[in-house]
């Protein structure tokens, strides 16, 4: 059997919403799925884009100004010249100076743009292929396709739609108007300053139409808001994963859902391939073809007590004699009983001798009672 026909089939549907036929699953759309490829390579490749900015290399310097120096109780910025105006005397040049430079300077020969292996961005854009295919994923991006009939979603015959109004008729078959509709409800107010900058509003994003040739297709889709078009030969990470997010909804036309085999596989891009086939690491172990190959379990190394002095330890003697631990135990308890009595003996003694002088300094009287 070959491997075309080893994959599941996915069904083809026509611009009114019929199936039509099927198609084999290609082979990268079962790459495996990784999102921290995918999260790096987006990260790096949206840099490339980027223009340079920098402030002016004069400003904050544009003035006349010198340090006093030492010995008048200011500090040692430089200040600015000249009388009659509160501007005399007023620090300049410093990032802690008002109408002074900013700190650090930013500079147009900052390294903005950055290199990404090719075999990275072709595993990153095979991966975001694949999570296309799974529904779940999809769903979880945010897509609406309650009313998608199948995951991935295959269009015949919808290359040529060069009108708008074709085009919303083939969207609406299909179920996919949802997620237009959606995009749309969700265009809002930029929050912050790029308001100002030429990117007033934000849209969620919507399905990606991937077509293998543009006979008005691109013409017909592109008015929708957050529909985008791409060309299946020129597959881009940042439309089939925004925000380095895997899932992107795609619709794809029939020619370009079949031509992904060509561009990827044995004639054209490698497909990445999973470094597990069973991710279930614990069913593998304790399998039976794994757990009678491997040698048994080896058993914890038997634990001494450490060796205790029979002369200081009564336990260890109680172990070697135990008479002789009896008679030191009687020995020990008797020492005690021993020094508590003579403890108690002495204080009373003490208290004694002590009450028997109090009286007798009382008797005396007052020492100066009778003068010197």
């Amino acid at each position: 059997m070959s491997t075309a026909a080893a994959r599941p089939l996915v069904t083809v549907f026509s611009a009114s919403g019929e199936k039509t036929g099927t198609a084999p699953l290609p082979a990268v759309l079962t790459a495996p799925l990784r999102p921290d490829v995918v999260q790096f390579v987006h990260t790096n490749i949206a840099k490339n884009n980027r223009q340079a900015y920098a402030v002016s290399m004069k400003a904050g310097h544009q003035t006349s100004a010198i340090s006093w120096g030492t010995g008048r109780a200011v500090s040692r910025i430089p200040r600015v010249g000249g009388g009659g105006t509160q501007r005399s005397g007023q620090g300049a040049f410093g990032n802690m100076c008002r109408s002074g430079r900013m700190f650090a300077p930013t500079k147009t020969w900052r390294r903005w743009h950055r290199k990404v292996n090719t075999t990275q961005k072709r595993f990153a854009v095979a991966s975001a292929l694949a999570a296309s295919a799974v529904p779940a994923l999809v769903m979880a991006r945010g897509h609406s396709i309650s009313e998608v009939p199948e995951v991935p979603l295959v269009l015949g015959g919808v290359e040529a739609a060069s009108k708008a109004a074709k085009a919303a008729s083939i969207l609406k078959s299909v179920g996919a108007f949802a997620d237009v509709k959606k995009s749309a409800d969700s265009k809002k107010l930029r929050t912050g300053k790029g308001k100002m900058r030429n990117r007033r509003y934000v849209m969620r994003k919507g399905p990606l139409v991937v077509y293998s040739s543009d006979e008005g297709i691109a013409q017909g889709f592109r008015n929708f808001p957050g529909v985008e078009l791409c060309d299946v030969s020129r597959l881009n990470l940042l439309q089939l994963a925004p925000g380095g997010h895997m899932g992107r909804f795609v619709i794809f036309t029939e020619p370009a859902f079949a031509a992904l085999d060509t561009i990827y596989g044995d004639a054209g891009k490698a497909i990445p391939t999973a470094a597990m086939n069973n991710a279930d690491l614990a069913r593998i172990i304790n399998s039976d073809e794994v757990q009678s190959v491997v040698n048994p379990a080896k058993s914890a190394p038997k634990k001494y007590l450490r060796k205790k002095n029979a002369i200081k330890s009564a336990v260890a003697l109680e172990k070697l004699s135990p008479y002789q631990a009896a008679a030191r135990k009687a020995e020990t308890r008797a020492q005690e009983a021993r020094k508590g009595k003579k403890a108690a003996k002495v204080n009373k003694k003490r208290v004694g001798d002590g009450k028997k002088f109090y009286e007798a300094m009382k008797k005396q009287g007052d020492v100066c009672e009778d003068g010197f």
